[in-house]
């Protein structure tokens, strides 16, 4: 109990509204500290830079081009803008986050390429939309946008994830159509601990051509990385993050990041905490009367349907979330690597007790 606590004052705040909320990770910290020391090369020329692209290489099992940047919009737009031509067309589920946000920072960047969100179950675009929207805009030529990427969204913004045939089947109708396929994966790290499947698996083997690899929501301060599978569209990429002011002159800064993300598996074990805990709070929450849970939770995120009385209850207990107004009484509660075990299991008895009290 805080001591504003004990003396009568409001609860402490506990933020479970979004992984951002939470600090960085002791280790990546002291990374940074490291790299503080001394000199190196600048605009991604050190050595810490080049490290980060080996071990990148060798969790994803290939060559593959690397590119940091320091935000989420950032990556996702600019990975966007070499895929995708300024009379193209972006297609994702409505509810993406490309789609939802991020301002218009991908048709910023890629010169004004239209993004098309799609209906779909659990946070997918649905494959027969994609090949009728695909169809419609091809039959009126030139006069609609030209359908160019397919974008999917592992974890989606309802916290499910796609494992490696779902997303085969996305590329099968992505090459059927002659489009690329991207993945955004700001929670990356949390689709591959649900799945048990391999980062190779999850991407290039199942057909993704480039993938948005998130570190931030991860324990990181501030560092994504664009990973390039098919290299054909990472030839001018380095060009377009330096014209665009996403090239850090101490580049190395953003590379310590990633390093001591990827070192010890640090990234897996994050994800891992995260999810563990995701698991036990949606257990938890759909064996109270009155709670329901439309969407099952595979990741971090969880989505219970509350009624007025609980929302108020947990809101006076001092937990801060998101209303999520796709259904009345919905909102979001999001677990990271430093939410404390203790606040998952508040959070039950204070909803139990709002569910007997009613």
């Amino acid at each position: 109990m805080s001591d504003e606590q004990k003396a009568g004052g409001p609860p402490a705040v506990t933020f479970m509204g979004s992984d951002n909320q939470a600090g960085a990770h002791p280790k990546i910290l002291e990374a940074l500290a490291s790299a503080s020391t001394g000199s190196d090369s600048a605009y991604g020329e050190d050595s810490l830079t080049a490290n980060v692209k080996h071990r990148l290489n060798e969790v994803f099992e290939t060559e593959c081009e690397v590119f940091l940047v320091a935000t989420g919009t950032a990556a996702n737009a600019l990975v966007l803008s070499a895929m995708c031509p300024p009379w193209g067309a972006i297609l994702c589920h409505q509810e993406a986050h490309i789609h939802c946000d991020e301002n218009t920072a991908p048709e910023f960047f890629t010169g004004g390429a239209r993004q098309i969100g799609l209906p779909g179950d659990l946070g997918r675009p649905s494959i027969d939309e994609i090949r009728g929207r695909v169809a419609a805009s091809r039959a009126n030529g030139v006069h609609n946008a030209k359908p160019a990427v397919i974008s999917l969204t592992n974890s989606t913004e309802r916290g499910t994830v796609l494992n490696p045939d779902e997303i085969a089947q996305y590329a099968q109708a992505a090459t059927e159509l002659d489009l690329a396929l991207h993945i955004d994966g700001a929670r990356f790290s949390n689709a591959v601990v649900s799945t048990g499947a391999s980062p190779a698996d999850l991407t290039w083997r199942a057909g993704v051509d480039a993938l948005t690899f998130g570190a931030t929501k991860n324990g990181a301060i501030a560092a994504e990385a664009v990973v390039f599978f098919n290299k054909k569209f990472s030839e001018e990429f380095a060009f377009r993050r330096k014209r665009a002011g996403h090239l850090w002159s101490k580049h190395r800064f953003l590379a310590a990041q990633f390093d001591a993300f990827l070192g010890d598996d640090l990234w897996l074990k994050n994800a891992r905490h995260a999810n563990e805990l995701a698991t036990r709070l949606a257990r938890g929450l759909s064996a109270i009367p009155g709670i329901e849970l439309p969407w099952p939770t595979q990741s971090n995120e969880v989505f219970p349907v509350l009624s007025a009385a609980t929302d108020a209850a947990l809101k006076g207990a001092g937990f801060d979330y998101y209303e999520w107004p796709v259904m009345e009484g919905m909102v979001r509660l999001v677990t990271s690597f430093a939410t404390d075990p203790q606040d998952i299991e508040r959070v039950l008895q204070v909803a139990r007790s709002s569910s007997l009290a009613a």
